[in-house]
């Protein structure tokens, strides 16, 4: 019987609307916290974001999994900390014995798909097709279906369909889109549910965009100009999104979670961080604070702002609090919490701070609290700031004797020790760390060597190319 009552203990939270919830997540690629229509950008308008944040839960407080690109997609599929999965910065690979999102809702009966840029297989570089061999690629974390490349892609990319290379023309982020869509409505022709992944490539540079998206903008610099063409065209695309889960008739049993890799990019005017401190790349709020939109129409049914601090290590937790998966679907230590409370009530306090881990850095939030330690010298540099009252984080508040530095000090200290041994492999049944790809360039990779001669005069490849 005991087994039985387990199965029926976690299976039962699927059914609690008659249908079992669909997830999609859509992930922008440096699009900074303050590039919203919602925040009152003074030249981006997001009609289709602002439109998902009137319908849905607004997230003002969230958090990348890590100051640059690969270390959230590894914290989103994982709940951890980038550190502990072996993706310690960009075109890491996330290890084959991380237990992953997509895995365990296929065990559960989901189809997986995934769309766009993966970035977790090693390999450096303007995107490429992800090669169907070469491991540490989608398939090998739960995805059944992808068309993926390995890191960001612009107008029209070469991409890879299970293996295949093919090439497609426009916006790549209306491509990724309407490709997601098309496996959708498979999985609702059959009946079944699905978990799918949109990873959009921009606005990483280069930035390529339509000519009618740069129209708006045309007073701005070149790099500026197409930058926020490229989140004109990305925004469109939601409202495809959006507009396709109406027609499937499934938009209130899905939730979309909107959100980006991390921080704004410096360098683009107007600024893209809506005011924070620094940009991508830096341990301040401008480099891990990002915008979040959950729409969930069956569950959230009405719209709500959120100052609650979350962050990419809570996606796995929530949704598997919502479909009822087991705990051991998750690696230990998770550090993210499930916010399915939250979608209801604005709790007075998250009890699990977030940690982040990068280059050597480490911070600590704490609801309101920020503590930060950086290298700096042969030393230490360490600061604590009130979000509450600081959000440029211009005042370090950080005394040795200060109750608050005390406490948070501690968190600090006991988490980069927990991280250390998952680092070295501890978490794993096996106590250590199986051979991994290399961390490298993909032209250094025989099997894309045969396709130079093609992409050498692609915009995205040629100076790579030609060198």
């Amino acid at each position: 019987m005991k087994p039985f009552f387990a199965y029926f203990v976690f299976i039962l939270p699927l059914f609690l609307h008659g249908k079992k919830t669909n997830f999609v997540l859509v992930m922008a690629d440096d699009q900074g916290w303050g590039q919203t229509g919602y925040y009152n950008h003074p030249i981006l308008k997001t009609p289709n974001l602002d439109e998902m944040a009137d319908n849905g839960l607004r997230l003002d407080r969230f958090y990348a999994g890590g100051p640059v690109c690969s270390p959230t997609r590894a914290s989103v599929l994982t709940g951890r900390t980038h550190d502990r999965t072996g993706v310690f910065d960009h075109g890491y690979a996330l290890r084959k014995q991380e237990r992953t999102l997509p895995e365990a809702l296929k065990k559960s009966g989901y189809a997986t798909g995934h769309f766009g840029k993966w970035h977790l297989n090693g390999l450096r570089g303007p995107g490429v097709p992800v090669l169907s061999q070469y491991p540490n690629g989608p398939k090998d974390f739960g995805f059944q279906k992808w068309l993926s490349v390995t890191n960001f892609f612009d107008l029209n990319p070469i991409m890879s369909r299970q293996g295949e290379f093919e090439e497609f023309q426009g916006d790549s982020s209306e491509i990724i889109v309407k490709e997601a869509l098309r496996f959708m409505e498979e999985q609702v022709r059959s009946e079944q549910p699905f978990f799918t992944v949109i990873w959009y490539g921009t606005p990483h540079s280069p930035w390529m965009a339509l000519r009618r998206d740069a129209k708006p903008f045309l007073g701005l610099n070149e790099n500026s100009k197409n930058h926020y063409a490229e989140l004109r065209a990305m925004d469109r695309s939601i409202g495809t999104l959006r507009s396709g889960l109406r027609k499937m008739k499934i938009e209130k049993e899905t939730l979309v979670w909107f959100t980006s890799d991390n921080g704004g990019l410096p360098k683009i005017e107007p600024s893209t961080t809506g005011g924070l401190r620094d940009f991508k790349g830096s341990m301040y709020e401008g480099g891990l604070r990002v915008p979040a939109i959950i729409e969930w129409p069956q569950k959230i049914r009405a719209s709500r702002v959120s100052s609650y601090p979350s962050g990419a290590v809570d996606v796995f937790p929530t949704i598997a609090e919502i479909v009822g998966l087991p705990p051991k679907a998750m690696l230990n230590p998770v550090d993210g919490e499930s916010l399915l409370p939250l979608f209801d009530n604005e709790p007075k306090s998250r009890s699990k701070p977030l940690i982040f881990s990068s280059r050597g850095r480490m911070a600590v939030i704490d609801n309101q609290w920020k503590f930060l330690s950086q290298p700096q010298g042969e030393g230490r540099k360490l600061e604590m700031f009130d979000l509450s009252k600081d959000l440029s984080e211009s005042k370090n508040l950080f005394r040795p004797n200060h109750p608050r530095a005390k406490k948070l000090r501690a968190i600090l200290h006991e988490a980069r020790q927990s991280i250390s041994d998952s680092v070295n492999g501890m978490d794993y049944p096996e106590k250590q760390v199986d051979e991994q790809p290399p961390r490298t360039f993909w032209t250094e990779i025989p099997e894309y060597r045969k396709h130079f001669q093609d992409w050498k005069d692609r915009p995205e490849y040629k100076s790579r190319l030609r060198n």
